[in-house]
Protein backbone atom coordinates (compact mmCIF):
# COMPACT_ATOMS: atom_id res chain seq x y z
CA UNK A 1 0.00 0.00 0.00
CA UNK A 2 2.67 2.43 0.67
CA UNK A 3 4.71 2.05 -2.09
CA UNK A 4 1.30 2.32 -4.58
CA UNK A 5 0.96 5.72 -2.27
CA UNK A 6 4.44 6.72 -3.06
CA UNK A 7 3.90 5.76 -7.02
CA UNK A 8 0.94 8.18 -7.29
CA UNK A 9 2.58 11.02 -5.78
CA UNK A 10 5.09 10.67 -7.90
CA UNK A 11 2.48 10.38 -10.42
CA UNK A 12 1.20 13.96 -9.44
CA UNK A 13 4.73 15.46 -9.26
CA UNK A 14 5.01 14.55 -12.61
CA UNK A 15 2.04 15.42 -14.29
CA UNK A 16 2.17 18.81 -12.42
CA UNK A 17 5.61 19.56 -14.05
CA UNK A 18 4.14 19.04 -17.48
CA UNK A 19 1.60 21.41 -17.17
CA UNK A 20 3.17 24.32 -18.69
CA UNK A 21 4.98 22.65 -21.70
CA UNK A 22 2.07 20.10 -23.01
CA UNK A 23 -1.14 20.77 -24.26
CA UNK A 24 -3.67 20.65 -21.43
CA UNK A 25 -6.10 18.24 -23.23
CA UNK A 26 -3.46 16.20 -24.37
CA UNK A 27 -2.16 15.55 -20.97
CA UNK A 28 -5.50 15.08 -19.44
CA UNK A 29 -5.39 12.10 -21.27
CA UNK A 30 -2.58 11.30 -20.74
CA UNK A 31 -3.04 11.23 -16.66
CA UNK A 32 -6.87 9.52 -17.45
CA UNK A 33 -4.49 6.56 -19.23
CA UNK A 34 -1.38 6.27 -17.18
CA UNK A 35 -3.62 6.42 -13.84
CA UNK A 36 -5.26 3.37 -15.19
CA UNK A 37 -9.42 5.17 -14.84
CA UNK A 38 -9.47 5.19 -18.68
CA UNK A 39 -8.66 1.05 -17.72
CA UNK A 40 -11.22 0.68 -15.08
CA UNK A 41 -13.79 1.81 -17.02
CA UNK A 42 -13.24 -0.58 -20.34
CA UNK A 43 -13.03 -3.51 -17.61
CA UNK A 44 -15.70 -2.65 -15.76
CA UNK A 45 -19.18 -4.67 -17.21
CA UNK A 46 -21.93 -2.19 -15.67
CA UNK A 47 -24.57 -0.57 -17.84
CA UNK A 48 -22.62 2.30 -17.04
CA UNK A 49 -19.62 1.93 -18.19
CA UNK A 50 -20.03 2.88 -21.98
CA UNK A 51 -21.51 6.21 -20.96
CA UNK A 52 -18.93 7.12 -18.87
CA UNK A 53 -15.82 6.22 -21.23
CA UNK A 54 -17.85 8.49 -23.44
CA UNK A 55 -18.18 10.96 -21.48
CA UNK A 56 -14.20 11.00 -20.20
CA UNK A 57 -13.86 11.07 -24.40
CA UNK A 58 -15.80 14.36 -24.45
CA UNK A 59 -14.10 15.68 -21.42
CA UNK A 60 -11.20 15.73 -23.54
CA UNK A 61 -12.72 16.91 -27.15
CA UNK A 62 -14.37 19.73 -25.12
CA UNK A 63 -11.13 20.92 -23.15
CA UNK A 64 -9.67 21.33 -26.97
CA UNK A 65 -12.39 24.41 -27.72
CA UNK A 66 -10.50 26.30 -25.00
CA UNK A 67 -6.76 27.91 -25.24
CA UNK A 68 -5.64 26.55 -21.70
CA UNK A 69 -6.60 24.96 -18.66
CA UNK A 70 -7.64 28.13 -16.57
CA UNK A 71 -9.80 29.01 -19.06
CA UNK A 72 -11.40 26.05 -19.28
CA UNK A 73 -11.43 25.38 -15.50
CA UNK A 74 -12.99 29.12 -15.47
CA UNK A 75 -16.00 27.95 -17.75
CA UNK A 76 -16.77 24.70 -15.24
CA UNK A 77 -16.59 27.24 -12.52
CA UNK A 78 -19.05 29.86 -13.81
CA UNK A 79 -21.65 26.91 -14.97
CA UNK A 80 -21.32 25.35 -11.20
CA UNK A 81 -21.26 28.86 -9.65
CA UNK A 82 -24.83 29.95 -11.83
CA UNK A 83 -25.80 26.68 -9.99
CA UNK A 84 -24.93 27.35 -6.29
CA UNK A 85 -26.58 30.78 -6.60
CA UNK A 86 -29.55 30.19 -8.38
CA UNK A 87 -31.30 29.26 -5.21
CA UNK A 88 -34.44 27.37 -7.19
CA UNK A 89 -35.22 26.10 -10.10
CA UNK A 90 -33.51 27.28 -13.68
CA UNK A 91 -32.49 26.48 -16.77
CA UNK A 92 -29.04 26.90 -18.07
CA UNK A 93 -29.12 27.47 -22.39
CA UNK A 94 -25.93 26.65 -24.30
CA UNK A 95 -24.51 25.21 -27.50
CA UNK A 96 -23.58 21.15 -27.91
CA UNK A 97 -19.79 22.23 -28.35
CA UNK A 98 -20.06 24.21 -24.81
CA UNK A 99 -22.40 21.22 -22.81
CA UNK A 100 -19.35 19.17 -23.38
CA UNK A 101 -18.16 17.21 -20.15
CA UNK A 102 -20.97 19.03 -18.28
CA UNK A 103 -24.13 16.56 -17.27
CA UNK A 104 -27.96 18.13 -16.12
CA UNK A 105 -30.79 16.12 -14.39
CA UNK A 106 -32.86 16.97 -17.00
CA UNK A 107 -31.81 17.69 -20.79
CA UNK A 108 -34.13 19.65 -23.90
CA UNK A 109 -32.73 19.72 -26.81
CA UNK A 110 -35.07 21.47 -29.37
CA UNK A 111 -35.12 21.92 -33.63
CA UNK A 112 -34.39 17.94 -34.22
CA UNK A 113 -34.94 18.13 -37.79
CA UNK A 114 -33.62 18.19 -41.10
CA UNK A 115 -31.55 20.76 -42.26
CA UNK A 116 -31.56 22.32 -38.86
CA UNK A 117 -30.08 19.38 -37.09
CA UNK A 118 -28.13 17.85 -38.58
CA UNK A 119 -27.25 21.52 -40.34
CA UNK A 120 -28.19 21.28 -44.02
CA UNK A 121 -24.60 23.84 -44.36
CA UNK A 122 -22.26 21.31 -42.38
CA UNK A 123 -23.72 18.16 -44.67
CA UNK A 124 -23.50 20.70 -47.96
CA UNK A 125 -20.10 21.59 -47.19
CA UNK A 126 -18.17 18.25 -45.58
CA UNK A 127 -20.56 15.50 -47.22
CA UNK A 128 -20.73 12.56 -44.72
CA UNK A 129 -18.05 13.72 -42.80
CA UNK A 130 -20.23 16.61 -41.61
CA UNK A 131 -23.20 14.23 -40.75
CA UNK A 132 -21.03 12.35 -38.27
CA UNK A 133 -19.69 15.37 -37.06
CA UNK A 134 -23.71 16.17 -36.38
CA UNK A 135 -24.33 12.78 -35.26
CA UNK A 136 -21.14 13.02 -32.58
CA UNK A 137 -23.15 16.39 -31.35
CA UNK A 138 -26.47 14.52 -30.93
CA UNK A 139 -25.18 11.80 -29.18
CA UNK A 140 -23.11 14.43 -26.72
CA UNK A 141 -26.69 16.36 -26.33
CA UNK A 142 -28.49 12.78 -25.16
CA UNK A 143 -25.45 11.61 -22.83
CA UNK A 144 -25.54 15.53 -20.98
CA UNK A 145 -29.09 14.05 -18.65
CA UNK A 146 -28.18 12.13 -15.80
CA UNK A 147 -32.41 11.07 -15.58
CA UNK A 148 -34.39 12.62 -18.77
CA UNK A 149 -33.98 13.84 -22.15
CA UNK A 150 -36.27 15.71 -24.00
CA UNK A 151 -36.16 16.33 -27.54
CA UNK A 152 -38.84 17.94 -30.18
CA UNK A 153 -38.91 19.16 -33.52
CA UNK A 154 -41.15 21.25 -35.25
CA UNK A 155 -43.57 20.36 -38.33
CA UNK A 156 -43.47 23.64 -39.74
CA UNK A 157 -40.65 26.60 -39.31
CA UNK A 158 -39.83 30.24 -40.19
CA UNK A 159 -37.34 29.80 -43.02
CA UNK A 160 -35.64 32.88 -45.14
CA UNK A 161 -39.14 34.77 -44.60
CA UNK A 162 -41.31 32.16 -45.48
CA UNK A 163 -43.06 29.41 -43.63
CA UNK A 164 -41.72 25.62 -44.95
CA UNK A 165 -42.57 22.01 -43.63
CA UNK A 166 -40.03 20.36 -42.00
CA UNK A 167 -39.67 16.42 -41.01
CA UNK A 168 -38.11 15.12 -38.11
CA UNK A 169 -34.62 14.96 -38.00
CA UNK A 170 -32.75 11.45 -38.95
CA UNK A 171 -31.22 11.37 -36.08
CA UNK A 172 -35.40 11.00 -34.29
CA UNK A 173 -35.46 7.34 -36.46
CA UNK A 174 -31.86 6.37 -34.82
CA UNK A 175 -33.23 6.69 -31.36
CA UNK A 176 -33.06 3.06 -29.48
CA UNK A 177 -37.27 2.10 -29.74
CA UNK A 178 -37.35 0.74 -26.37
CA UNK A 179 -35.46 3.32 -24.50
CA UNK A 180 -37.63 6.65 -25.61
CA UNK A 181 -41.36 7.41 -25.10
CA UNK A 182 -43.10 9.41 -28.09
CA UNK A 183 -45.55 12.38 -27.53
CA UNK A 184 -47.51 13.94 -30.55
CA UNK A 185 -49.92 16.35 -31.14
CA UNK A 186 -52.79 15.48 -33.70
CA UNK A 187 -51.35 16.90 -36.98
CA UNK A 188 -47.84 16.75 -36.05
CA UNK A 189 -45.30 14.00 -37.14
CA UNK A 190 -46.25 10.60 -35.75
CA UNK A 191 -43.81 7.83 -34.91
CA UNK A 192 -40.28 7.93 -36.55
CA UNK A 193 -39.87 10.63 -38.99
CA UNK A 194 -40.55 10.36 -42.83
CA UNK A 195 -38.66 8.11 -44.66
CA UNK A 196 -37.53 10.17 -47.41
CA UNK A 197 -34.02 10.31 -45.81
CA UNK A 198 -31.59 7.91 -45.40
CA UNK A 199 -30.54 7.85 -42.01
CA UNK A 200 -27.12 6.01 -42.84
CA UNK A 201 -25.93 8.76 -45.34
CA UNK A 202 -27.16 11.60 -47.25
CA UNK A 203 -28.94 10.08 -50.85
CA UNK A 204 -32.48 10.80 -50.48
CA UNK A 205 -35.03 7.82 -51.08
CA UNK A 206 -37.64 9.71 -53.04
CA UNK A 207 -39.69 7.06 -54.29
CA UNK A 208 -40.66 6.72 -50.86
CA UNK A 209 -42.15 10.48 -50.26
CA UNK A 210 -46.15 10.18 -50.31
CA UNK A 211 -46.29 14.17 -51.22
CA UNK A 212 -44.32 15.05 -54.13
CA UNK A 213 -43.93 19.01 -54.76
CA UNK A 214 -42.89 19.85 -58.52
CA UNK A 215 -42.53 23.46 -58.04
CA UNK A 216 -41.43 26.39 -55.46
CA UNK A 217 -40.63 30.13 -55.98
CA UNK A 218 -37.98 31.58 -53.78
CA UNK A 219 -37.39 35.17 -52.43
CA UNK A 220 -36.51 36.65 -55.37
CA UNK A 221 -39.32 35.49 -57.25
CA UNK A 222 -37.09 32.64 -59.59
CA UNK A 223 -39.43 29.41 -60.03
CA UNK A 224 -38.06 26.33 -59.49
CA UNK A 225 -39.36 22.62 -61.14
CA UNK A 226 -38.77 18.86 -60.90
CA UNK A 227 -36.51 17.93 -63.33
CA UNK A 228 -34.89 21.43 -63.90
CA UNK A 229 -31.25 21.70 -64.47
CA UNK A 230 -29.62 24.16 -62.17
CA UNK A 231 -25.97 25.63 -61.08
CA UNK A 232 -24.50 25.97 -58.17
CA UNK A 233 -21.68 27.84 -56.70
CA UNK A 234 -19.70 25.19 -54.82
CA UNK A 235 -21.16 21.86 -56.73
CA UNK A 236 -21.80 22.66 -59.94
CA UNK A 237 -24.41 22.07 -62.64
CA UNK A 238 -27.51 19.41 -61.41
CA UNK A 239 -30.72 18.42 -61.75
CA UNK A 240 -33.83 19.08 -59.22
CA UNK A 241 -35.05 15.48 -58.35
CA UNK A 242 -37.26 16.19 -55.29
CA UNK A 243 -38.99 19.79 -53.68
CA UNK A 244 -39.51 19.51 -49.81
CA UNK A 245 -40.50 23.37 -49.36
CA UNK A 246 -37.73 25.66 -50.21
CA UNK A 247 -35.39 22.45 -49.58
CA UNK A 248 -34.23 21.37 -53.43
CA UNK A 249 -32.62 17.82 -53.76
CA UNK A 250 -30.50 18.17 -56.69
CA UNK A 251 -28.11 15.00 -58.58
CA UNK A 252 -25.16 17.14 -59.47
CA UNK A 253 -23.39 16.14 -62.30
CA UNK A 254 -20.11 15.62 -60.57
CA UNK A 255 -20.42 15.91 -56.70
CA UNK A 256 -23.36 13.34 -56.35
CA UNK A 257 -27.06 14.02 -54.70
CA UNK A 258 -27.09 17.22 -52.16
CA UNK A 259 -30.07 18.95 -50.59
CA UNK A 260 -29.67 22.76 -51.00
CA UNK A 261 -31.95 26.05 -50.28
CA UNK A 262 -33.59 27.62 -53.19
CA UNK A 263 -31.56 30.27 -52.64
CA UNK A 264 -28.63 28.83 -53.46
CA UNK A 265 -28.97 27.73 -56.85
CA UNK A 266 -29.70 29.25 -59.87
CA UNK A 267 -31.55 28.08 -63.46
CA UNK A 268 -28.67 27.21 -65.82
CA UNK A 269 -28.12 28.63 -69.14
Amino acid sequence: MKSTLMKLMDDFERWRSLVGSMDHAELAAQILDESGYMQMWKEDKTPEAPGRLENLKELISGMQEYDSLPEFLEHVALVLENQANSGGDFVTIMTLHGAKGLEFDQVFLPGWEEGVFPSQRSMDENGLKGLEEERRLAYVGITRARKRAYISFAANRRMYGSWVNSIPSRFVEELPKEQIEIETELGLAGNGRSSHWDSSGLAPKVQKRQVHERKVMNEEGEVFERGMRVFHDKFGYGKIIYIDGHKLDIAFDKAGKKRVMDNFVEKAD
